[in-house]
């Protein structure tokens, strides 16, 4: 299905010879209240994926939500995909670094593809070839292509965890720490997706009541 091009996206086709075949790696969550921190690792030829794919792909952050709907499911259909998560229990167990890395990890183990990795941001993954690539999601299309497939998928659990747990807007602010959100911690308390090494201070609100079963996230 072809896609349009937006104007200003960082990734022309005519150059798609330039970008060498690699995994990029791409989180989603980071600095949210609740909820996991979700990584995607996603592998393709640049040079062998439809021209109007490659050229859609920018960072989530600038895309609307409508166009990374879309995009996510191409993306899977044209390239290797692996999506891991870091748990709460997890990101406060072992810090939120440690568990943005340990999720990568299995991610990139999933794909069983012996590629360099390419991961946004400062931090490269110990022992694996690649590196690190400051703002890599408008220089590396993989990595453009993991922050689309690991937004989508995080965005759609925190909309269904909200209808479990209302009252905190997650359904809009999907975790981050908005007036919203945070009016709603103060109103009910911590929910069991609050990050307790986020949320320190609301220690003094006695915890929310969750409603129905909670949706597991993988440690």
């Amino acid at each position: 299905m072809p896609v349009a091009r937006a104007t200003a996206r960082p990734f022309d086709p005519a150059r798609a010879a330039a970008y060498p075949p690699a995994i990029g790696c791409d989180e989603v969550g980071r600095g949210a209240l609740c909820g996991p921190v979700v990584v995607a690792a996603v592998w393709f030829d640049p040079a062998a994926i439809p021209p109007d794919l490659l050229a859609a792909l920018d960072d989530s952050k600038r895309l609307p939500e409508p166009e990374r709907e879309r995009l996510a499911p191409l993306i899977r259909a044209e390239a290797r995909v692996a999506v891991s998560a870091g748990s709460r229990a997890l990101i406060d167990r072992i810090n939120i670094r440690a568990a943005t890395l340990d999720a990568m990890a299995r991610a990139v183990a999933r794909l069983g593809i012996a590629a360099p990795v390419l991961v946004d941001g400062r931090d490269a993954l110990p022992g694996l070839p690649g590196r690190a690539v400051v703002g890599g999601d408008r220089l590396v299309p993989q990595i453009a292509a993991a922050s689309i497939v690991a937004k989508a998928f995080r965005d759609t659990l925190m909309r269904r965890l909200a209808l479990r747990h209302p009252g905190y807007g997650w359904e809009r602010n999907v975790g981050y720490g908005t007036a919203l959100h945070r009016a709603g911690l103060t109103r009910l308390g911590r929910s069991p997706h609050h990050r307790l090494s986020f949320t320190r201070g609301f220690d003094g609100v006695p915890q929310g009541r969750a409603l129905g079963r909670v949706l597991r996230v993988e440690p």
